[in-house]
């Protein structure tokens, strides 16, 4: 017999300014699922309480569409749990948002994904290339940070803070991909755009044929262009409020 999940209900105990981050983390969660970016109960998405230290994070042995608005966990930069909860956290799988929340003041949210199109490209010799619109969103503040194994070093934290710099997306190598961005929207935007690159490329390397890449004059231009087109850097303003309705027309169960 499979014990039941606490229920949990935080409506009304938590700030307003709380509440609504963990609805939005909440249903950036099931939107991931949805997509059929996650990977069982592992990965994870996490988002920083505004002017604190301390951030959200999924409960370890959930899957992402079991994740509600309560049951997120608060922890610190220590991975030390701040609720009363009856949930624990992935300490490893922490190490690599703590390392950028450390050091990012501007990546609110911190999304990391084992997804095999992200892991399929990381690993190849040339990584990313400009082979689709999609690329574009993301190469301009791409970069990599090599394998060292399961992220339990913490002097491995260092060198992704390195490597990340102040770049929005991350290919880990023979790992997956990671976005970080001021609000989930824009990190969840920054996601997509990497995801469908990522997807786009493994299709055409596929084929066996030589590919066309953008020239570089217009990948140049073109993020500033997506710039204009979405009102913003990343187009999260524009549809995360309609990835929000989506996510409630999916599941309004996330919003507990």
């Amino acid at each position: 017999m499979i014990p039941p999940l606490p229920q949990l209900n935080l409506q009304g105990k938590v700030s307003d300014e709380e509440w609504q981050l963990r609805l939005d983390l909440a249903a950036c969660y099931r939107l991931v699922a949805h997509f059929g970016w996650d990977d069982l109960i592992y990965t994870h998405l996490s988002a920083r309480l505004p002017g604190t230290d301390h951030y959200l994070v999924n409960a370890f042995g959930l899957t992402f569409d079991e994740v509600t608005a309560s049951n997120l966990v608060k922890v610190d930069l220590q991975g030390t749990i701040l609720d009363d909860t009856p949930f624990q956290i992935n300490p490893a799988g922490f190490t690599i948002h703590s390392a950028i929340h450390e050091v990012r003041a501007d990546a609110h949210c911190v999304i990391h994904l084992h997804t095999p199109a992200t892991i399929a490209v990381a690993s190849l010799e040339g990584g990313l290339r400009p082979l689709s619109q999609y690329s574009m969103f993301s190469l301009p503040s791409l970069s990599y940070h090599q394998y060292e194994g399961l992220a339990v070093n913490a002097e491995e934290k260092a060198r992704l803070q390195a490597d990340l710099g102040q770049n929005n997306h991350l290919l880990l190598v023979n790992h997956g991909g990671l976005t970080v961005g001021p609000t989930v929207g824009d990190a969840f935007m920054r996601m997509y755009d990497l995801q469908r690159a990522c997807e786009i490329q493994v299709l055409l390397q596929s084929c066996g044929e030589k590919t066309i890449e953008v020239p570089q004059a217009i990948q140049d231009g073109i993020y500033q262009q997506a710039k204009l087109v979405h009102s913003g850097s990343t187009g999260g303003q524009k549809a995360w409020p309609a990835m929000l309705r989506k996510a409630w027309r999916l599941d309004p169960g996330f919003a507990r």
